[in-house]
């Protein structure tokens, strides 16, 4: 099946078994990078993000840095200069676990770049750090957004979730309006 069918199936599939589905067994460490740095919400609703988004065992890492541990990350291994809002990295599972699909992974949030996101986007600093941890869960699961077809099926799949939230679509304003005739 193409990486785009496979990917937009996968979207759908997750979104409509989200509400009935067991919750995946998770191991989940906060981490903040710098003694500054302040958790903008509880651990236990960090938790229910990360827990929304998994469809598979899973051992996360959730670190909030600074702009320059952010800036350092995203140069040493993506080579571009700058902070991003959000770092995905996954790891291969155990050899001591074989025939196992746990998620192994590192998401790595710059908490002055969401903020500043936040606040250009007008939005609540908890709706856009919602988004961002589901983003990173989802990419910790597999799911890209290098290609038109993928993209589309993972921001339905964030949508999806974000909307059990509650939370506006952070997409809207960029479809196309329907005209109704």
């Amino acid at each position: 099946m193409p990486m785009n069918a496979k990917h937009a199936n996968r979207a759908r599939a997750v979104a409509a078994s989200v509400a009935n589905a067991p919750t995946p067994r998770l191991s989940l460490s906060i981490q903040s990078g710098s003694a500054a740095l302040s958790l903008p919400v509880s651990r236990q609703r960090l938790r229910r993000w990360v827990t929304l988004a998994l469809q598979t065992e899973a051992r996360l890492t959730l670190r909030f840095v600074d702009s320059r541990e952010g800036r350092a990350l995203n140069a040493g291994y993506r080579g571009k200069d700058y902070a991003t809002n959000v770092l995905t990295f996954n790891y291969p599972p155990s050899p001591q676990s074989p025939g196992k699909s746990a998620c192994i992974a590192d998401i790595v949030i710059c908490l002055p770049v969401v903020r500043r996101e936040a606040r250009e986007q007008r939005k609540p600093l908890d709706h856009h750090l919602a988004h961002l941890v589901i983003h990173g869960v989802l990419h910790a699961q597999g799911f890209e957004h290098e290609h038109d077809a993928e993209a589309e099926a993972m921001e339905a799949l964030e949508s999806a979730l974000l909307r059990r939230l509650r939370i506006p679509d952070p997409y809207a304003s960029e479809k196309p309006i329907k005209a109704t005739n």
